[in-house]
């Protein structure tokens, strides 16, 4: 990635502000007008056959309802993204959502028949949605323990405008589905974005992978912000959820997403075998998710990786798709 100066990284960790404090995510936060904010989990079975993708929004920031409403009230703009990854058992969801359908508290997100509630070191995530673009039911019940809480938020932009934590680094899933027929156990990852402007505001680009490791878990940060700037970030968390800045090694390309060829890249040590992508989870004209084999610090790893393109995303022929995959309800 190219850019004329990069964001220093190690002087911005600060108390969390809006994605979680040490007695768990803070469900009840409030958006101003043009923010977001949204809880990202992911997990892999053990297996390593089976995954999930969940994205709780509040001011949907791949919206075009809300880009087209000049982003005056993010909360009426809520939705549940859930993605569920393996053979006979894929499926894709994001109904979008009013503020009728949003019920906010300190330990609990319920968006539609949908919700995400916090008890002890456990979240509980309950799905209740239809998957696109062949309407199927998604029902089921996850549940992501987590040993131990990141409290430290990072600034991603100059700006201060756009911030990220790692909340979860080193979590649990257990994974129970009724439709579709499906139960599972794996390492998973739970974390937090907000901000006070669109993200094509902020950025042009970023890739972002996490991985666990033998002592807990990797996590790269690699942007190209709207002014052209890189900001990067890498941190390694012991099993305490205790983190640890390290170096960023240059990015190096990976294959292009089959069918919208969204470039992709990460972050990777120059003197260990090239990064492989090893099954591609989505692919839009301008997102993927992958699982790939890395390393990070050294060490060998299965990740799951995304690439984002905002310039992609900002385009009018992208807006215009985006309603045949995220429908809207007025109601609950």
């Amino acid at each position: 990635m190219s850019g004329s100066a990069t964001l220093d990284r190690a002087a911005i960790s600060r108390p969390a502000l809006a994605g979680a404090n040490a007695a768990g995510p803070l469900f009840d936060a409030k958006v101003p007008s043009q923010g977001y904010v949204w809880w990202y989990a992911d997990a892999i079975s053990d297996d390593g056959k089976f995954g999930f993708s969940i994205i709780a929004m509040i001011g949907s920031v791949f919206s075009p309802y809300y880009a087209w409403s000049g982003r005056h009230s993010p909360h009426n703009h809520v939705a549940l993204n859930v993605g569920l990854y393996g053979k006979g058992v894929k499926r894709w969801s994001m109904t979008e959502r009013g503020v009728n359908a949003l019920v906010q508290s300190r330990d609990q997100l319920v968006i539609g028949p949908s919700s995400l509630t916090w008890q002890g070191d456990t979240l509980e995530i309950r799905i209740q949605e239809w998957a696109v673009p062949i309407p199927r039911k998604i029902n089921g019940v996850i549940r992501l323990h987590l040993p131990a809480i990141t409290e430290s938020s990072y600034q991603l932009d100059a700006n201060g405008r756009h911030f990220w934590q790692p909340i979860g680094p080193s979590a649990r899933a257990e994974v129970r589905f009724a439709n579709p027929d499906l139960s599972w156990q794996g390492h998973a990852y739970l974390d937090s974005n907000w901000g006070i402007e669109p993200l094509e505001a902020g950025f042009q680009y970023w890739n972002w992978s996490r991985a666990a490791t033998k002592d807990g878990a990797g996590i790269y940060y690699d942007a190209i912000l709207a002014n052209g700037d890189e900001s990067r970030l890498a941190l390694q968390f012991d099993k305490a959820a205790r983190a640890t800045v390290c170096e960023v090694p240059p990015a190096v390309e990976l294959n292009r997403g089959p069918i919208w060829r969204m470039p992709r890249a990460t972050p990777h040590p120059p003197n260990q075998a090239p990064p492989k992508t090893l099954q591609m989870l989505e692919d839009t004209p301008f997102y993927t998710r992958s699982r790939i084999a890395s390393h990070f610090d050294g060490e060998p790893v299965i990740a799951v990786h995304e690439s984002l393109d905002l310039q992609r995303f900002s385009s009018t022929w992208v807006r215009c798709l985006l309603p045949f995959r995220m429908p809207r309800r007025s109601g609950g």
